[in-house]
């Protein structure tokens, strides 16, 4: 039943199902989780009954792939990676209902029985259609497996389901010039049977639903997104693949046949939903099924299309499932002016933030948080990072309750004080505060995290500019009494951002619960209550002794985390560059003709007019002879007199701008492709760099 007030009996909230064919990296914090924890716990603060739901995705085309790349089996790619996930997850704070993964035995059940009934309804349509097959691996290729030009925004590195570049969702087939990243052949077209879900036949309950129904409440990206696609009129979109790796497609003449991964995903939802609800004595079906309940997914932006279009399809044609409330999904982050990339190890991953960073998840949960790509991608630095954490966090959040913790105990033995008669001041600064909590639902009502953390960062500046103007360590000299009053006044607003700043800072909020001895569940304060409550912290109640809530990032730590993405660069611009084929088969005999020696460089200068050359004299220990090299624009000349360098001296004259050179000295290329004289050991020349 809804309540009095029009709330929702109960939200499910879903946090996309990441991929384990890698790690968490902030991307997905910043664009899923981080929102979706903060969304999560404030619900429950406020009482509300929630089920937060999320799992691995087990059974997309990139699982394989990554085996096929480690050369192991897929189970133990997604044994590995779920357990990394799972793990980080929960040292980071995430606070879901159930993690679950799709391999488990209640998804694939549940996935089966949602694609028969669909099956059964005639929902589906039967098709033969070319797909691309590769003819060498002898196998038809899934999306992932296909790279190509995007026909939309002509990016040359476009997967088979979607362009990473511009973000539009695909078919393998649209894809121009495209090519297996298993051997990569061109693909052929091969007939094959599927199963498509005709999403044309719910173009107008979509018009009715998202563009007339959800003009007004859902994001700009969302709906904009969903309204172009809806625009461009919708096509049948196949619902099962040719592949060895996923849920079985549970019909007559499907064998070799699974179900498309972004069909069988969001039912991870329900599943997940199903285990939770088994584990803890619950009918699950509510949380799915009643009108009453209200259904949220956090998502990145990539994921719109299937969250909002796709999935809405299949529940409606299901009928038994309620309706997403909202999709409040994000846009992409960036790092340090990239793209974030799994396959190039351009990311901070999670679970190396936290050993590399013990006990400071919610520096990296503000950070993301107060820099959230909502409406445009956004870009993550180390040095922002810092910022956030010296200049709000240590100087704004943890110097206020520092000096009020330490100035209670100093003056009163940590025992809250009596207050005395409240001034103007007094009452404004404790009617600010009553203020916060609906300051803060009004911008987490409309999922606007952002703008939220940095509403609780201005309570921590409104306790702080209260203390400077009041100076109590000035005024306990001359009048105790109205001391006690400001120290009064103080720690309520300190006990009133230990609350409010639970579902940001859910760590620090629990240190500072301890420190003020409110973290039993006699003397357990709720989110209303700051609001509604006259008395926060009473006079007379003991508080515990300060400790540090968050700590200065020093400039070395921030230079380590830079060199470690330069590193990073450097081994990506490597194996992006080719290396040059092997030149044709020569005898010894013809490598015998070749003389070559080690000489001296004597003597450099620019060849006039020539940006590229430079006029050298070497001594080759024969004789001194003037040789012309296409040096100038990766050495000075007075860089290389005095330097040994390999020569070969009897290369045949020949003339360059007038000017006899007599010899060739031999070069090779460094990562960046700057020429190095050839002395592979001394400056680190890459393994199949050419000699010229």
């Amino acid at each position: 039943m809804m309540s009095q007030d029009g709330t929702p009996s109960r939200y499910t909230l879903t946090a996309a199902l990441p991929y384990t064919n890698g790690p968490i990296h902030i991307g997905h914090l910043a664009g899923v989780y981080v929102p979706a924890d903060i969304y999560a716990r404030y619900l429950r603060l406020n009482g509300h009954d929630v089920a937060f739901i999320c799992g691995s995705d087990e059974h997309g085309v990139a699982i394989p792939m990554k085996a096929k790349k480690e050369g192991v089996s897929p189970k133990e790619i997604i044994d590995k990676y779920h357990h990394i996930i799972k793990q980080s997850f929960a040292d980071f704070g995430i606070t879901f209902d159930n993690y679950s993964r799709t391999s488990a035995e209640i998804h694939h059940r549940t996935a089966s029985e949602f694609f028969k009934k669909l099956y059964e309804h005639d929902d589906f349509i039967e098709e033969t259609t070319e797909q691309l097959y590769d003819e060498e691996a002898q196998q038809f290729l899934a999306d992932r497996f296909v790279i190509g030009t995007c026909p939309v925004c002509g990016h040359h590195e476009a997967y088979g389901d979607q362009c990473e570049n511009c973000g539009s969702s695909l078919n393998a087939t649209d894809l121009i010039n495209p090519k297996s990243t298993i051997t990569g052949t061109i693909p052929t077209l091969k007939r094959t049977k599927h199963w498509f879900l005709p999403l044309n036949r719910y173009e107008g309950f979509l018009k009715e639903w998202i563009i007339e129904g959800h003009k007004d409440d859902w994001k700009p990206n969302v709906y904009g997104q969903c309204k172009s696609w809806i625009d461009d009129g919708l096509k049948p979109r196949a619902v099962t693949r040719d592949l060895d790796w996923g849920i079985p497609v549970p019909v007559k003449d499907a064998e070799g046949k699974v179900l498309y991964v972004w069909f069988d995903a969001p039912i991870g939802y329900i599943s997940s939903t199903k285990e939770w609800a088994e584990r803890e004595g619950k009918d699950w079906e509510p949380y799915w099924k009643d009108k009453n309940t209200k259904l949220l997914h956090f998502i990145g932006k990539d994921n719109i299309v299937f969250h909002c279009i796709i999935f809405p399809s299949m529940l409606k044609a299901h009928g038994e499932f309620v309706l997403p409330e909202n999709v409040p999904a994000n846009e992409f982050l960036n790092l340090e002016g990239n793209k974030l990339s799994t396959s190039k190890n351009w990311a901070v991953w999670l679970h190396e933030y936290l050993e590399e960073f013990p006990d400071m998840q919610d520096v990296l949960r503000y950070t993301l948080t107060a820099n959230a790509p909502e409406t445009k991608d956004n870009d993550f630095t180390w040095k922002d990072f810092q910022a956030r954490n010296n200049n709000e966090l240590v100087a704004i959040f943890g110097n206020f309750i520092n000096r009020v913790v330490v100035l209670t105990h100093k003056y009163y033995n940590g025992i809250v004080p009596t207050p005395g008669e409240f001034l103007e001041q007094d009452k404004n600064a404790l009617s600010s505060l009553a203020e916060f909590p609906s300051i803060l639902e009004n911008s987490l009502n409309r999922y606007r995290f952002r703008e939220a953390s940095q509403e609780l960062m201005n309570l921590a500046r409104l306790g702080n500019k209260y203390l400077a103007d009041e100076e109590p360590w000035k005024l306990i000299k001359t009048d105790e009494e109205r001391t006690k009053t400001i120290m009064y006044v103080a720690l309520q607003i300190a006990t009133g951002l230990a609350i409010l700043s639970e579902p940001f800072l859910p760590f620090t909020s629990e240190k500072l619960k301890n420190i003020l001895n409110i973290n039993s569940s006699e003397r357990r304060i709720v989110w209303n209550e700051v609001s509604t409550k006259e008395i926060l912290l009473p006079f007379g109640h003991q508080i515990n002794k300060s400790e540090l809530l968050f700590r200065k990032v020093e400039d070395k730590e921030i230079e380590a985390q830079l060199n470690k993405l330069e590193a990073t660069k450097q081994v990506n611009a490597q194996m992006e560059k080719e290396i040059t084929p092997q030149k044709d088969t020569i005898t010894f005999d013809d490598f015998s003709k070749m003389d070559m020696r080690v000489g001296t460089i004597i003597e450099a200068e620019k060849m006039p007019k020539a940006n590229k050359l430079l006029v050298l004299k070497v001594d080759t220990g024969l004789d001194t002879r003037t040789i012309v090299s296409g040096i100038a624009e990766s050495f000075k000349p007075e860089e290389i007199v005095g330097k040994k360098v390999t020569v070969l001296v009897n290369l045949a004259p020949r003339k360059l701008r007038g000017v006899e050179s007599e010899g060739m000295i031999l070069m090779t290329e460094d990562k960046s492709g700057k020429l190095v004289f050839l002395n592979p050991d001394e400056d680190r020349v890459e393994n199949g760099e050419t000699i010229n």
